[in-house]
């Protein structure tokens, strides 16, 4: 507790941390706003405002647009440092049910069926049947649901064991087990950056093991086989995640689309001004489509960097 002699504004905070040490404040609980303080506490606008503003330099709150400012989740040494949760906090835990990693797999859940964009907090809490609120308490916001997510599906890889030994075959093992992840989770490639990465250890171990037999390259060779590789995969996928989109849209699957478009296209394709298209009308109705485009794909990126690692073309 802070000593009288200590300025307002931090007696508040003294008195704000100690209703969260007490478990009267939960993580995800909003606290007292700016306007609550000043009539709490008799005390001017801008100390108020010192408060908050002190609390959060401080990782004791945090802003949540829409929401206001509320309780930080502690960090592991404030957690040691705290000892074992009041008996209060820990039974208004348990009443929901809620857990990170339930949180992290019920996203997931919606994500995989109504894809990213459907994924809200508000549509998360629904699958508890409580208040968004109660997600605060967990999990900071969508931005690190989201990470959370991405994270949790990188951990189903399972990595050959054994590992292919050579550099094309690695490469090649590591690009198969990323599409069939985009495949299992259509928001996956989506989420994804190469300009903005994500701090994603499990993401960043498949890539690592990717190119782990890439040898005699300057670090940054591999880091470029890596990335283009990995953009090949995710650029490919993303149509997964299209589609399921589309689906929801339109109430129409990728057969029935096509079958709908089908007049328009046959309009096009007996123009003349069109030969290559036309041609392809005798194709069978699975020569061209997101597999055969990553098989295709994939074989040329890799004789392409065949020409790099094998002729030692690295100048990097």
């Amino acid at each position: 507790m802070a000593q009288p002699s200590a300025p307002p504004y931090r007696r508040i905070v003294a008195e704000i941390r100690r209703r969260i040490d007490a478990g009267e404040l939960a993580p995800g609980d909003r606290v007292p706003s700016t306007r609550r303080i000043t009539q709490e506490w008799g005390v001017a606008m801008a100390t108020a405002t010192k408060v908050l503003t002190t609390l959060r330099q401080e990782g004791v709150v945090r802003a949540v647009p829409g929401v206001g400012t509320v309780v930080a989740e502690p960090r592991p040494q404030q957690r040691a440092a705290r000892g074992p949760a009041p008996r209060e906090r820990r039974s208004r835990d348990a009443d929901g049910g809620l857990s990170q990693e339930r949180i992290v797999r019920a996203g997931i859940k919606v994500a995989d069926a109504e894809g990213l964009r459907a994924l809200s907090m508000r549509r998360v809490a629904a699958e508890f049947g409580v208040s968004s609120m109660a997600l605060y308490r967990h999990v900071a916001g969508k931005d690190e649901l989201e990470l959370l997510m991405a994270d949790a599906v990188f951990a189903e890889v399972e990595l050959p064991d054994p590992a292919p030994d050579g550099w094309r075959d690695r490469m090649e093992a590591g690009a198969r087990l990323q599409w069939t992840l985009y495949r299992r989770h259509p928001w996956l490639a989506k989420y994804l950056s190469v300009t903005r990465p994500q701090p994603m250890p499990r993401a960043m171990a498949l890539i690592e093991w990717t190119v782990g037999r890439v040898e005699g390259a300057a670090p940054v060779t591999q880091l470029h086989m890596a990335v283009t590789l990995l953009g090949f995969v995710m650029f490919t996928a993303a149509g997964f995640e299209d589609d399921l989109e589309a689906e929801q849209e339109t109430g129409m699957n990728q057969d029935q689309w096509m079958a709908a478009m089908e007049p328009e296209f046959e309009g096009i394709f007996t123009s003349g001004a069109y030969p290559m298209y036309a041609a392809m009308s005798d194709s069978p109705e699975d020569s061209f489509n997101l597999e055969t485009l990553f098989e295709f794909g994939l074989a040329r990126l890799l004789d392409g960097m065949a020409v790099l690692v094998e002729g030692r073309g690295d100048t990097a």
